[in-house]
């Protein structure tokens, strides 16, 4: 089977559950790249080991960061404080391309970042996965974990140009940003319920196994809180489109993926970590942000993210997590 088709550490048993629940198997459907789009293919283990040009000790940071990227849950209760892992939502190594692959960061960045509303350096761009999907506290900017996790991200996109933003495959938005007007939460629970519920659960909780997250939560205290970029309806739409159900992954039409992920992000997770006190407001507050996501909005009688819960973590906002201005 091509690598494309399952790019992620699994359980043996529970992978083959999914598998055995799929009537067929399908290839991966992902989008072709546009004309004039950069395609980066990036580099392997395989391939950072037999470079000999690579200090002995760089290889040993850039392995340290691959490390932390695979088997994040080894930092749970020190930056990690829910079941994910950074290759949950950055599949095949964080190099797969329409799979949010991580390069693009080491050569897009320092730039504006309209999420925090100030210019971000890849660091920092690295912590908002730990503050946000990962509800957590990041690693120290300059310390030898951050550093380890930035020269994973600087490896994987070695010979990419600098600055390059005309890039195929990157980021989550290949259905683009606008949510149809029929989607529905009915819909959408029908279909999480026949493709997601086996590996995900039927309350959303994913499944572990002796111990081990074999698959990632989607709501509910283990999952990303209200802050992570997949609360937007079309950033897991595209993500769910192009990788899932794991199994089949492009099975689904344009109109379930967008369905299901209106289902999965109509329910309770982990507080934002920039909560004022009152959902609607912080809503607006970060309106560039929460209108893409059903968070500050009332569904099915209730305020969602209107709650003080901060799952695992007993804090709200980690003190790294700060506007940075020039005057």
């Amino acid at each position: 089977m091509n690598s494309q088709y399952l790019m992620i550490a699994l359980g043996a048993t529970v992978l083959s559950q999914a598998v055995q629940a799929a009537d067929v198997l399908v290839p991966v459907n992902l989008p072709e790249s546009k004309p004039g789009q950069y395609v980066h293919e990036a580099p392997t283990l395989d391939d950072l080991m037999a470079d000999e040009t690579i200090n002995p000790e760089l290889r040993k940071v850039i392995l340290k960061g691959y490390d932390m990227f695979m088997n994040t849950q080894q930092f749970r209760g020190e930056y990690v404080f829910n079941d994910m892992n950074c290759k949950s939502c950055h599949m095949g190594e964080g190099r797969m391309n329409w799979s949010g692959p991580v390069w693009p960061a080491a050569t897009t960045l320092p730039d504006y970042r309209g999420k925090n509303k100030h210019v971000n350096s890849l660091e920092e761009r690295i912590a908002g996965c730990f503050s946000y999907s990962m509800n957590g506290r990041p690693p120290a900017y300059g310390s030898d974990d951050m550093l380890a996790l930035a020269a994973y991200h600087q490896w994987l996109a070695k010979r990419a140009p600098v600055y390059e933003r005309n890039i195929a495959g990157r980021g989550f938005s290949h259905l683009g940003k606008q949510i149809p007007g029929d989607v529905s939460y009915e819909k959408g629970k029908a279909i999480y319920e026949s493709n997601c519920a086996i590996c995900h659960g039927s309350d959303g909780a994913g499944q572990r196994k002796d111990g081990k997250v074999v698959f990632p939560p989607l709501w509910g205290d283990g999952a990303y809180n209200w802050g992570a970029g997949m609360t937007r309806v079309f950033t897991a739409a595209s993500f769910i489109k192009n990788n899932m159900p794991l199994s089949k992954p492009g099975s689904l039409s344009d109109d379930e993926a967008w369905n299901v992920a209106w289902y999965i992000n109509s329910q309770e997770r982990p507080q934002d970590p920039r909560f004022t006190g009152d959902a609607r407001e912080t809503r607006e507050q970060f309106i560039g942000f929460h209108k893409h996501t059903r968070y500050g909005t009332e569904v099915n009688g209730r305020v969602l993210g209107q709650h003080d819960n901060t799952g695992e973590k007993p804090f709200l906002k980690p003190d790294n997590l700060k506007p940075r201005t020039f005057e």
